[in-house]
């Protein structure tokens, strides 16, 4: 049986990678790992309109993702912990090695 505090620490885990367990939230983590951007910028280089990106990014803050100011009419999103970058990075390892695997397996057929 797992204890209190581990069971508390793996439900916020939970929430932090459900928080980037979409295609365009992934894609925003990209585009932001160059700087903090406003909502129209990163709109447009995700491909999507303004309000589906903005119910992404709204998702990301409550998980802890992202942090946002107000600059005039503009609200400016950054990465509040980049380290979600090496995360992501791992993520394109598994992917690497599936790549590896599955060769494998169609070389055996």
């Amino acid at each position: 049986m797992i204890d209190k505090k581990k069971q508390l620490k793996f439900e916020k885990q939970a929430e932090i990678i459900s928080g980037i367990a979409h295609p365009l939230r992934i894609a925003v983590i990209d585009f932001l790992k160059d700087g903090p951007r406003c909502v129209c910028d990163i709109a447009q280089a995700v491909g999507s309109e303004r309000s589906n990106v903005s119910r992404h990014l709204s998702v990301m803050v409550g998980a802890g993702l992202l942090e946002h100011r107000k600059e005039g009419l503009k609200v400016i999103y950054r990465l509040k912990c980049p380290c979600i970058l090496d995360f992501l990075g791992c993520v394109t390892g598994v992917l690497r090695q599936q790549a590896k695997d599955n060769k494998k397996l169609l070389d055996v057929l």
